[in-house]
């Protein structure tokens, strides 16, 4: 749709209906868009091909903001939409659930193949990726740690993160991984990982994955 500069719109925010978080706002000659996802200013062929994926590809309006130190991609949407959106805690919670599984199954893989010294690298580079995006309920070690070793589904302490955390998780998870193994082959069997899910809530969020880019990505 538009490929924007900061000085172009104005970027606010609003209190989620139903926890103590802010939703980001960006509007654009009255029109209003949420945030999607985020991308750091070495990703700029990720952040424009994603923007390009979501308008050519699923017919999503959106703009693809372009900032010194990042890249950011928002959807549009009517302030009325919003509240029924961002309380949709029924749809989100499964996804956070398999995005943690997905997490500990790579941090499992490489405290095993890798070792114990390379494991508590991948913790730091994860609070680095944590604090960088600003997850809630991730920050620092020892909230990392219980991340890592929390059972997702059972734990009654699931973070209350947005979509746009768990795309953002699910590359920087991607990126990291590839840094540690050399290859992509943590990557795949997505469907093996989450076996635990049920059914119904596996395939939601095998569905989610599969209508974005990440679906490229986790296989």
């Amino acid at each position: 749709m538009f490929i924007l500069k900061r000085q172009d719109v104005e970027i606010s925010s609003i209190q989620h209906p139903k926890r103590e978080q802010q939703i980001p706002i960006l509007t654009y000659q009255g029109q209003t868009f949420r945030l999607i996802s985020v991308f750091a200013a070495n990703q700029a062929e990720e952040a424009r091909a994603f923007w390009r994926d979501l308008t050519d590809n699923r017919g999503k309006a959106c703009v693809l903001l372009e900032e010194p130190d990042r890249y950011s991609v928002w959807g549009k949407i009517r302030l009325d939409q919003l509240a029924a959106e961002a309380s949709s805690d029924v749809k989100i919670v499964p996804l956070t659930q398999a995005c943690l599984l997905l997490l500990q199954a790579v941090y499992i893989d490489v405290e095993d193949l890798l070792g114990n010294r390379q494991a508590g690298l991948f913790q730091k580079d994860l609070s680095d990726v944590f604090r960088q995006w600003h997850f809630p309920s991730a920050d620092g070690a020892e909230a990392v740690k219980n991340l890592l070793t929390m059972d997702p589904l059972t734990s009654l302490q699931i973070p209350l993160w947005e979509e746009h955390h768990l795309i953002t998780l699910l590359q920087e998870l991607h990126r990291l991984g590839k840094e540690y193994f050399g290859n992509t082959h943590f990557a795949q069997g997505v469907n093996d990982t989450l076996q635990d899910m049920q059914p119904a809530e596996r395939s939601q969020f095998l569905e989610w994955l599969n209508q974005s880019p990440l679906g490229k990505l986790w296989r």
